[in-house]
């Protein structure tokens, strides 16, 4: 029976290789795979699928308005597709997550999205609310901290400085977040160095 599975974590978990990863091991036994790219990540260019060691691989990109289901049996006519993977599935909207459950449910397909759980307010997102939601497995990556401790949440980093407010989704990569433990998010410290009180932005 399909399921669909929720793959969270923080910032530099190894979402993305562990997505090329599964549509590698598909491909390799003949499988067809369907990879989706939210429009909006286009740190690496439009639809594609970027790891932090630079393994790369090419999906379908999905805005706010499209249809997955309509993409899936659009895609699924020209040859059966044996699985869904999507890439930053926070970015995804509430009819997005919905019409993924609806291929797992009515079409036996399983589908796995990566994505964070929480932004650098310590929110969630709208995708990763109704994965949480509508989930079968619900499953985490895991990384650390500078600390060594494990890594739950993402911090923003805006010209040196700790930020606490905005917007939620500005698209950036190390050079704006970076993954602490809950102890240091909560105390602004994103080294082993002291922050002093000036450094953080609310």
């Amino acid at each position: 029976m399909a399921q669909l599975y929720y793959r969270y974590s923080t910032m530099n978990a190894g979402k993305s290789i562990e997505l090329i990863k599964v549509a590698y091991n598909y491909e390799e036994r003949g499988k067809r795979v369907l990879v989706l790219v939210p429009g909006i990540d286009n740190r690496y260019g439009t639809g594609i699928v970027t790891s932090r060691i630079g393994l790369q691989r090419e999906g379908v990109v999905v805005g706010d308005d499209t249809s997955i289901l309509e993409l899936f049996l659009r895609e699924n006519e020209k040859a059966g597709i044996d699985c869904v993977l999507v890439d930053e599935c926070q970015f995804l909207k509430k009819h997005h997550v919905q019409e993924l459950a609806e291929i797992v449910d009515t079409c036996n397909v399983p589908v796995l999205a990566y994505g964070l759980k929480n932004d650098f307010r310590n929110e969630l997102f709208e995708g990763s609310y109704y994965m949480l939601v509508y989930a079968d497995k619900i499953e985490e990556i895991k990384t650390i901290c500078w600390c060594g401790r494990k890594a739950t949440m993402v911090a923003r980093i805006v010209d040196g400085k700790f930020v606490k407010e905005g917007q939620q989704i500005v698209v950036g990569g190390n050079d704006m977040y970076i993954s602490l433990c809950r102890k240091h998010y909560n105390d602004a410290r994103i080294g082993p160095e002291l922050v002093k009180p000036s450094d953080i932005e609310r």
